[in-house]
Formats: C-alpha cells, sequence, structure tokens
C-alpha cells in the first residue's frame, strides 16, 4: 500500500494545480455555460470536488496530467448546470471579441457576424460533439486529452471531432445560403 502524503505537500501540489489548469477550467466552463458568473460558479465548484478527490486522482493518474480529469469534471458540473436550468446558452458577444487594433466598421461588423454564426453553430451541436470542439480548439486540448476527459476511446474521440467539424461546416454554409 502506498504511503500518503502529507497535508502541507498536497496543499503545494493542489496550488500547482489550479494556477496551471485555472484559465482552461474556465474557458471550457465559459464556452459550454455562455456567461461569466455561470463559468466563475463551475470554475469554483470544479476546484472544490477536484481538491476533495486530489490525493486519489493523483495516485491513480500514474503520472499522467491531471488536465483531461479537471476538464471531465467541469465538463459533469455543466451538465448538472443545464439539466437545473433546462436553457440554452447564451454567449455575449461583447465578451467574446476582443478587438487589439482599430478597424474599419464593416470588417468589424462582418468580423463579429461570422464569429456570432460560428458561435451558434457550436452551440448547436449535440453535446458531444460541442465539447469536443471547446477541448479541442478553445483549451487546445490534444486527442488523448479529450478522450480522457469524455471518457472515449482516442479513435472514438478523432471521429467525433471530425463529424464536429463537418456539421458545424454544414450548418455554416447552410446559414450563407451556399450548399
Amino acid at each position: 500500500m502506498e504511503a500518503r502524503t502529507s497535508k502541507p505537500l498536497l496543499d503545494e501540489q493542489f496550488s500547482d494545480l489550479y494556477r496551471s489548469h485555472l484559465r482552461d477550467v474556465y474557458s471550457y466552463a465559459y464556452y459550454r455555460v455562455g456567461n461569466h458568473h455561470d463559468a466563475e460558479d463551475i470554475t469554483e465548484q470544479t476546484f472544490l470536488q477536484a481538491y476533495r478527490h486530489f490525493e486519489r486522482a493523483r495516485r491513480e493518474s500514474d503520472g499522467r496530467p491531471l488536465r483531461p480529469w479537471l476538464i471531465r469534471i467541469a465538463h459533469n458540473l455543466a451538465a448538472n448546470h443545464y439539466r437545473d436550468r433546462s436553457r440554452r446558452p447564451q454567449t455575449n458577444l461583447e465578451d467574446a471579441t476582443r478587438l487589439s487594433a482599430v478597424h474599419a466598421t464593416e470588417d468589424v461588423v462582418e468580423g463579429r457576424e461570422e464569429l456570432a454564426a460560428i458561435l451558434d453553430g457550436v452551440a448547436a451541436l449535440p453535446g458531444d460533439r460541442r465539447d469536443a470542439l471547446i477541448m479541442r480548439f478553445a483549451l487546445d486540448m490534444d486527442n488523448r486529452e479529450i478522450a480522457r476527459a469524455l471518457g472515449r476511446s482516442e479513435g472514438a474521440t478523432k471521429v467525433l471531432i471530425h463529424r464536429a467539424i463537418r456539421q458545424l461546416e454544414s450548418s455554416l454554409k447552410a446559414g450563407d445560403g451556399h450548399e
């Protein structure tokens, strides 16, 4: 039987985990629920749950990164959020776009419309496809991490992401009036 790690050492290791992955957990939650307040709540709950189970998770991870485990917790909390509130995500476009330089008004409007169409398309995807795209493109997770976070095989995850991209492309083309 493995010896237990001291509480001060565990707390220090958890603090490192928190600092390393706070942005990813928050980003995932925000993309899932669409507003900062709920994303902050989900992020807080994710780390509270993670803290309670941190020692066991470290033991069972066999040295693998814990980011997929954290995203899985956030994923489950976001699913509960929807189940509890029975509503679709609303994304505030002002929060989703940050302009770093001055652009012509037409370019800004066109860019926001394009972003809105993409965010709407992602939000309309079935849950597993939406989650896989958020993890892949918003969090830059690789297929192995996504597979662990979603509890799927790596092959099934590749297919899931491929189908999600195809479905999103189709919905965007349909929205443009192009076939």
